[in-house]
């Protein structure tokens, strides 16, 4: 038996979403210390004027370090609305968008205090839109050491300085702007949905 260890992530990118679905099993990483300009509170589109990175808000902790389980989610600058107005700019003549709208709209009219339930919420809604079913749990303590057949990934896959993942190679699909900036690799997972719809599964 596989497992990756994952950080957690917002919207995660394609990279992310192909560990759900190959290896056996997914431990997502709840304590560890957050750190910006990560995935954990940012996704990155493709949008007419290029990439484009949404970031969630978070409230200021009160001590240097906090860990990823007691990030609160601030409800600074209306960011639903900024992020969920952003998606539809970038993807409202993609083929898809319509179609998984109102499976989505609704993470950006609740409010969640917690950004890793968030983020997990999001995934498992992101995982039944590209029907994949994967065994997946938050960890129970900080992983040091890993265990025989469990692979780490969490300073893998980030938007900055990534390291190689030779198991990963991200392979070209339709994009709405790709005749204008080429193709974007490794985007989010709503860049490869919104564009690809159900046949999403197959760049997994």
């Amino acid at each position: 038996m596989t497992t990756a260890l994952l950080s957690s992530a917002y919207c995660a990118p394609v990279q992310w979403f192909q560990k759900l679905n190959r290896y056996d099993a997914v431990v997502v990483e709840q304590y560890d210390n957050f750190l910006k300009q990560t995935y954990r509170n940012r996704c990155i589109i493709a949008t007419a004027n290029g990439t484009q990175a949404l970031t969630i808000p978070v409230e200021k902790s009160e001590t240097e370090k906090c860990l990823m389980r007691d990030i609160r989610i601030s409800d600074h600058g209306n960011w639903r609305r900024l992020h969920w107005n952003a998606f539809a700019t970038a993807y409202g003549d993609s083929p898809f968008f319509d179609y998984y709208a109102d499976d989505l709209r609704p993470f950006y009219e609740k409010h969640y205090a917690f950004l890793f339930d968030f983020n997990m919420q999001m995934t498992m809604k992101l995982c039944e839109l590209l029907d994949i079913t994967p065994n997946i749990s938050a960890s129970k303590e900080y992983v040091k050491e890993m265990e025989s057949g469990t692979v780490d990934f969490r300073e893998v896959i980030r938007p900055k300085h990534p390291q190689p993942d030779r198991a990963f190679t991200a392979k070209p699909y339709y994009q709405v702007y790709a005749q204008r900036h080429g193709f974007i690799p490794n985007l989010s997972i709503l860049d490869l949905l919104f564009n690809m719809g159900n046949e999403a599964v197959f760049w997994l």
